[in-house]
């Protein structure tokens, strides 16, 4: 019962936080501080918001351009997934290829992921290879580095006690280090996912002739306000629905692991 109050009150906390936003921005529109060309009203945002899903703009609806973006995303984050959490788990393992690859990767894990967009112009155009590039540059950090601590963190006491049994190595990651590490590795893909959808976004403005980015770029050039606004409300919402997501597969997985209640 407790808990059903919490989340009740979370709940009712998280509309009231909502309401006083809208209604701050409601007052800043209405009163007349900011010109409505530069900052409408909610109800004028909803308005285009609503239109958006069903009349064409820049070449498509927007849930077209989202589908674009999502498609894109999806490509560059698995890639990050499938090859930033096995390195990870790997260099927490195998002490020689930490120390091979480790000063590789904390020089490259420092450049922002828009640095790569010159490049991503250059090599792939407007193509889907850049967006790919540029999510991937994002997302892969956190991959390699929360799989990485989870590998590191493992109970010592169970790799002695395979050591002992004679378990090879490759059973010993699989079977041993992979379980204990997905606790971390999921919080992990957490953050991957948000900094490769923000990544993705600001890949698009630059780089990309559809998806949300490219959506928002046609409204600015267009003064449209509304349409810009309009894009930035899916970006939150697809973006809050990914972590709600990952957050919902990051508690199944804990409570089954005995680790929360």
């Amino acid at each position: 019962m407790p808990k059903q109050i919490d989340f009740t009150r979370s709940i009712l906390l998280g509309f009231l936080g909502l309401a006083l936003f809208i209604g701050f921005w409601q007052g800043l529109s209405a009163g007349g501080l900011v010109s409505s060309l530069f900052l409408p009203g909610p109800l004028e945002v909803l308005d285009r918001f609503t239109d958006l899903l069903t009349r064409r703009f820049a070449g498509a609806t927007l849930p077209a351009h989202l589908a674009a973006s999502f498609e894109r995303f999806a490509y560059g984050f698995v890639l990050a997934a499938v090859i930033g959490v096995p390195l990870g788990l790997l260099m927490g393992w195998f002490r020689i290829l930490d120390e091979v690859v480790s000063p590789i990767f904390d020089g490259l894990r420092f450049i922002a992921p828009i640095a790569w967009v010159p490049f991503a112009a250059l090599w792939f155009g407007t193509g889907i290879g850049g967006p790919i590039l540029i999510i991937f540059a994002g997302a892969f950090p956190p991959c390699v580095i929360n799989a990485y601590r989870g590998a590191k963190f493992v109970d010592p006491w169970l790799i002695e006690a395979a050591r002992m049994l004679g378990t090879p190595n490759r059973r010993v990651i699989t079977e041993i280090l992979l379980p204990a590490s997905v606790p971390s590795i999921i919080s992990g893909l957490r953050v991957s996912a948000g900094l490769g959808w923000q990544s993705l976004v600001g890949a698009e403005l630059i780089v990309a002739s559809t998806g949300v980015g490219y959506l928002m770029v046609q409204g600015q050039a267009n003064v449209s306000t509304t349409t810009v606004m309009s894009g930035m409300i899916a970006i939150g919402l697809v973006g809050l629905a990914l972590d709600t997501a990952l957050r919902l597969a990051e508690r199944i997985i804990l409570r089954r692991r005995g680790l929360e209640t």
